[in-house]
């Protein structure tokens, strides 16, 4: 067999996301930044930063929105072959209110009926999606549709057959299903997955696991039967378990300036680091990408491999 051809690929969905900048609000807002943003695409972009040969596929609008988002793929070094352009459809958008307390971020969605929706698993080369060392999925993208979730689980069917690693972000959102709908849909795909990332708020709405940091990875190790578990609990950092070794790495000392991608780019982190067979060191990367990620408007994080080593050493002081 040759080698694969990528580190990671992913599949999803790319938004145009629209924030006011902060202070401001929606309704009467005289301006808006455009950023394309997508949690899937968050991971690859910052892991092609960090020198990964990374793939995304999907589907996209075969117009100036749908460029935006592949020439935002292209400039981080993804790999475009597996997009698909339509030429009817639309892209999804959301927009942010940035928002300090007692009121926090808003972020209204209008996504409905996108081109990534309409995407039927005919239309993916799966040879194409599984020519990797890993498959990143997450939690969001079957929700966009029945043929979404039904593309999720063959891929993941698929990559099982080939043995193909695969990891997936629970990412649980609200806007787009029921806690109910979530975990019944979500539980058998995370079956015996190399990663499983999961927060602490969806470890307790999806699947009712409770208890200490360790308690918590343990009980999502154990209904997913996951290699390998990464819990993430906001200011206090993120915790690995694989039912043996347990490391919790604290959280950086930051300063907020936008806090969406965050989870992101802790799976990133990670996944450098599972690449190297480290998730030691991969586990202190995520937590510093996060806290990197909360310091820079955009979910897309932009650092590179000697920036990010630098952190990791200990010179912060990009991060204060």
């Amino acid at each position: 067999m040759p080698e694969p051809r990528f580190d990671v690929t992913t599949l999803g969905e790319i938004l145009v996301r629209l924030s006011v900048p902060s202070g401001k609000r929606l309704e009467n807002a005289g301006q808006l930044d455009v950023h394309p943003a997508g949690s899937e695409a968050n991971v690859v972009t910052l892991l092609a930063r960090l020198g990964r040969q990374t793939r995304w596929c999907g589907a996209l609008p075969a117009n100036p929105l749908g460029r935006l988002a592949v020439n935002a793929l292209r400039v981080a070094g993804v790999n475009t072959n597996g997009v698909t352009l339509k030429d009817h459809g639309r892209m999804g958008t959301y927009y942010v209110e940035f928002g300090e307390p007692p009121r926090g971020i808003q972020v209204t969605y209008d996504r409905s009926g996108s081109c990534a929706a309409q995407l039927q698993p005919d239309e993916i080369d799966w040879d194409l999606l599984l020519d990797t060392r890993l498959l990143h999925l997450t939690g969001i993208t079957p929700p966009l549709s029945p043929s979404c979730l039904e593309i999720v689980a063959e891929a993941i069917r698929q990559a099982r057959e080939r043995n193909v690693p695969v990891s997936f972000d629970v990412n649980y959102r609200q806007k787009l299903w029921s806690e109910a709908d979530a975990a019944q849909s979500i539980l058998p795909l995370i079956q015996g997955v190399e990663l499983l990332f999961c927060s602490q708020g969806d470890a307790a709405r999806l699947f009712h696991c409770t208890g200490s940091m360790r308690e918590l990875a343990q009980g999502m190790r154990e209904i997913s039967k996951a290699e390998h578990v990464v819990m993430s609990f906001a200011d206090q950092g993120a915790l690995l378990w694989n039912g043996g070794d347990c490391q919790h790495e604290p959280a950086r000392p930051t300063r907020i300036i936008d806090r969406l991608g965050a989870g992101d780019a802790l799976a990133a982190g990670v996944i450098h680091g599972w690449l190297d067979s480290d998730l030691g060191a991969g586990l202190r990367y995520g937590v510093t990408l996060a806290a990197l990620a909360l310091t820079q408007y955009g979910d897309m994080v932009i650092t590179n491999k000697s920036e990010l080593l630098s952190l990791v050493q200990g010179s912060s002081s990009l991060l204060r």
